[in-house]
């Protein structure tokens, strides 16, 4: 980051992919951004460049001129520039020296060279550098060969330490790093960080690119028809296609290894190199803009030689590109130059239900808008819905929001920037979850309706669900996401694909209590158990406290429960509470330094007095051996700056939340005897009637952690507790950005990685087959399957079972409503069910037609559970032809 915000990068060409390039880099954070064009707007720019309005074609304006306060207002930290000066062969490149990157977009292929030529001739020399590890309880390293490692606290062979090694993988748990074999003996311990090393890349001539050579040859013979001819081929021209394949045929005649021409690759692009497609432009412009970054930073490896996407086609027929038909004059020229006049209008006449405005739902749409879906005359509608708020974190990357958007909902103010985009699109925009309580809303009367449903969430558990309703009424589903620098795209497709649901991540690994509580080995430890701490004390605590006088409100009516001996759940916490109260700014630190000396030093000399140093197991092995780390108790130092942070916030939010804890917690207050009795309520009478009956109206105000206020001193807290409790057992510390990451649980986002995933989901026109089938008794079904038994008034269950066996063949075990179990014949009384009729065992509402059944049959193996068949949609009444 701090690389990017010192970088300055120069972009020519601010068409459809230069503007997504340029919206990408801004989002990202560099410190400055030229952007170059020497052409004015035209109405094919509305098309493509989402910046662009109207009134720029009205007026001439220049593209870069137009478009530069719209992407400056981005990201304000980010210097944007325009410059309309030409840019040809004659031009002095001596002025990009003062940028770090150069990026060419609607450049010849000679200017291309000239200024690739420049830049590399200005490239700073890069340096290089070149036994068998197992990982602890067989985590997977997820490394591979090649990288290198640096190790530390590691016992024995300590010439490891600070050391880097290139590492062989050997499985996904161990990797080898060399000769160990001159080394000191191995004990115990260790830990292994990944370095990520500097790597010199070698770029060699046209011959031998690593993408498609027949694509490669196809591109460059537009480059030379371009050259010839002073513009690119016109669209559908069959004589402008013949004439780039002879071109092409000449290129590959001059490469060293001769590459066959593919006839019908130089054709298509001759066809539509007009075109433009702006969901290839996100695409696109994303793994550009990602390069940018790795330029400007140095991290991550660059893309080698030439990188090319290939789509052609194959739905398209030569007979729709008559160029009478595919200039209109309208915004959408470009689009139907690619895909012709048929699909344009299809795609204006689509119904999209859109699930999330996010990051993704943003870029989503823009190429809606671009694309016109939804902006037919009588049909085509655009639905879309997202409960949340927009928030300051989200302006680094959902690019249709603004700061003065902020505390806006998301869903409105997305719909009202995509009219911007494209006044004709058709928008409805809800601020419901799509979940079942929604159900009323998103029907399936709904969701029949829409011919294609698009999430973009950022949990797995609404992705499921949406799934599941998506399967019960046979929609295609498009879902996507990113983490970090990596993103997925997933079309799911009725009777096509296997469904979101088929598959299942891995569950998430949680911390074990006993590594928080008493041993942590890794910073990750002591951040949760700061963070918990943060919330027992400030929040939790606190609201145990008001729900307490919130059930009895009464401070006399406590003190009579107590004196009949009443055990009132929560009042020991409360009247704890109550008596170590500060009063002052004084009592406050006086408290919080009696905290510091509980955690950070009675804790570990507590630890140690239970498990000596020299402790050892039934084994003969020691206790204290990796991963666990013995505790040391830490001094409080007004020159250590955590000591003196924690204290300070623990102050400040005690004046707020007022709330202790002893070092010692009784189990329950003992009221074995009278004489106990009374004396405990002695205690109580005393402290309720000296705090509570002066202040009948004490309150604590909870505080809820907040990650994104960094004047509210939660971050700090947090920070500080963990590199206390890290010092306490020799951990690592991490510093606020690291700590902030891990305790406000911060997906890794950056908006390259949305862009092109965003871009790359519109461009999934072909399906790839993944059939999921279920085989039950030679009968086979998959998840897309339904079965649909009609019944009427006086249907019975017995009635219900005997129409699925006689219409499918399979005798029924058991019959299941969602969650409700309907027939089950091993439950009591299941069995009288069957003369019951299907209505009074279902219940419907009034306007239920229908009900979705889950049916299990017997398996072919006795011993084996019974297998559930697909959805068995039940009908109460016959539905009229």
């Amino acid at each position: 980051m701090q690389k990017m915000a010192q970088s300055h990068v120069f972009l020519s060409g601010i068409g459809g992919l230069g503007v997504e390039i340029a919206k990408n880099i801004i989002l990202a954070g560099v410190k400055a951004l030229t952007v170059h064009d020497t052409k004015h707007c035209t109405k094919w720019d509305l098309g493509i460049n989402f910046f662009i309005h109207e009134d720029d074609v009205t007026s001439q304006r220049n593209r870069a001129e137009a478009t530069l306060p719209r992407i400056a207002e981005l990201n304000p930290y980010v210097h944007v520039a325009a410059s309309t000066v030409p840019l040809d062969e004659t031009t002095d490149l001596s002025f990009l020296k003062h940028y770090q990157c150069v990026i060419l977009t609607e450049v010849s292929l000679l200017l291309q060279k000239k200024i690739n030529d420049f830049c590399h001739s200005q490239q700073p020399p890069v340096k290089s550098n070149p036994g068998i590890v197992t990982c602890l309880e067989n985590h997977p390293h997820r490394l591979e060969t090649g990288q290198f490692l640096t190790f530390r606290e590691v016992n024995g062979m300590s010439c490891l330490n600070g050391s880097t090694h290139q590492i062989t993988v050997v499985s996904p748990y161990s990797f080898s790093i060399g000769d160990t074999s001159g080394m000191e003996p191995y004990l115990h311990g260790g830990i292994a960080v990944q370095v990520k090393m500097p790597k010199m890349c070698y770029f060699v001539n046209f011959s031998k690119p690593e993408a498609p050579l027949q694509i490669h040859v196809a591109m460059l013979a537009l480059n030379h028809f371009q050259e010839n001819f002073g513009r690119r081929p016109n669209i559908g021209c069959l004589q402008d296609a013949e004439e780039m394949l002879k071109i092409a045929m000449s290129i590959s005649e001059t490469l060293e290894n001769k590459p066959q021409v593919n006839g019908d690759v130089v054709k298509w692009l001759s066809r539509t190199a007009q075109g433009f497609l702006p969901p290839l432009a996100a695409a696109v412009g994303g793994v550009a803009s990602q390069e940018v970054l790795k330029a400007v930073t140095g991290k991550f490896s660059p893309l080698q030689q030439w990188w090319y996407y290939h789509e052609v086609p194959d739905y398209l027929e030569v007979s729709c590109f008559c160029l009478l038909c595919l200039h209109r004059g309208d915004r959408y020229d470009a689009l139907r130059a690619c895909i012709g006049d048929s699909l344009c209008q299809k795609l204006h006449d689509l119904n999209v239900f859109l699930v999330g405005c996010g990051a993704i739902g943003c870029e989503m749409l823009k190429n809606f808008a671009l694309l016109g879906v939804g902006t037919g005359q009588d049909k085509g509608l655009v639905t879309i819905t997202d409960p949340d708020l927009i928030e300051k974190s989200n302006l680094n990357r959902q690019f249709l929001f603004r700061p003065h958007h902020i505390q806006k909902p998301k869903s409105y103010t997305a719909a009202e920037a995509t009219l911007n985009i494209n006044p004709y699109i058709k928008i409805d925009s809800d601020i419901n979850k799509v979940c079942p309580a929604t159900e009323n809303t998103y029907s399936d009367e709904f969701y029949t309706k829409q011919d294609v449903i698009v999430t973009a969430l950022d949990n797995v558990e609404a992705r499921r669900y949406i799934d599941s309703r998506c399967v019960a009424n046979l929609r295609p589903l498009i879902d996507s996401g990113t983490m970090g620098t990596k993103g997925h795209t997933e079309v799911i497709v009725p009777h096509l694909t296997e469904s979101y649901n088929s598959h299942r991540d891995p569950p998430e690994e949680e911390i074990p209590f006993c590594t928080l509580k008493s041993f942590p080995a890794a910073i990750e430890h002591t951040i949760q158990w700061a963070r918990d701490k943060f919330e027992s004390s400030f929040s939790h605590k606190p609201s145990l406290f008001n729900k307490f006088w919130q059930t009895y409100p009464s401070a006399e009516e406590v003190l009579q429960r107590i004196k009949s001996g009443e055990s009132l759940e929560g009042c020991f916490h409360v009247i704890k509470t109550l008596s170590r109260r500060p009063r002052s700014w004084t009592q406050c630190v006086e408290l919080a330094r009696v905290k510091f000396e509980k955690y950070f030093g009675h804790k570990a000399l507590q630890l140690l007095h239970s498990f000596p140093l020299d402790t050892r197991l039934k084994d003969g092995s020691l206790f204290w051996q990796s991963p666990k780390r013995p505790p040391f108790p830490v001094k409080f130092e007004f020159n250590d700056p955590f000591s003196c942070i924690l204290l300070l916030k623990h102050c400040t939010h005690l004046q707020v939340v007022q709330t202790d804890e002893t070092a010692r917690k009784p189990d329950h207050i003992p009221v074995s005897s009278e004489d106990e009795r009374n004396a405990v309520f002695q205690l109580e009478k005393s402290i309720l009637s000296n705090e509570v009956l002066e202040t009948a109206d004490l309150q604590m105000k909870p505080i809820s952690f907040e990650k994104d206020d960094d004047s509210n001193g939660h971050i700090d807290f947090v920070t500080a507790a963990s590199n206390l409790r890290a010092k306490m057992y020799n951990i690592e510390p991490a510093d606020r950005f690291k700590t902030k990451r891990i305790a406000g649980k911060i997906i890794p986002a950056i908006a390259t990685a949305t862009a092109a995933v965003s871009g790359l989901v519109r461009l999934i026109f072909k399906m790839c087959i993944s059939f999921c089938y279920c085989f039950l008794n030679g009968i086979s079904f998959t998840i897309w399957d339904r079965w649909t038994i009609y019944g009427k008034e006086d249907f019975t269950l017995l009635d219900f079972i005997n129409a699925v066996r006689e219409k499918y063949g399979i005798e029924p075990t058991m019959v299941v409503q969602g969650v409700k179990m309907l027939y089950v014949p091993v439950m009591p009384g299941h069995i009288k069910r069957l003369k019951l009729t299907m209505q009074k065992l279902v219940k419907p509402s009034a306007d239920k037609k229908y009900v979705d059944l889950t049916v299990s049959f017997a398996p072919e193996t006795d011993g084996e559970e019974d297998l559930p068949g697909p959805p068995v949609r039940y009908y109460f009444v016959q539905e009229d032809n």
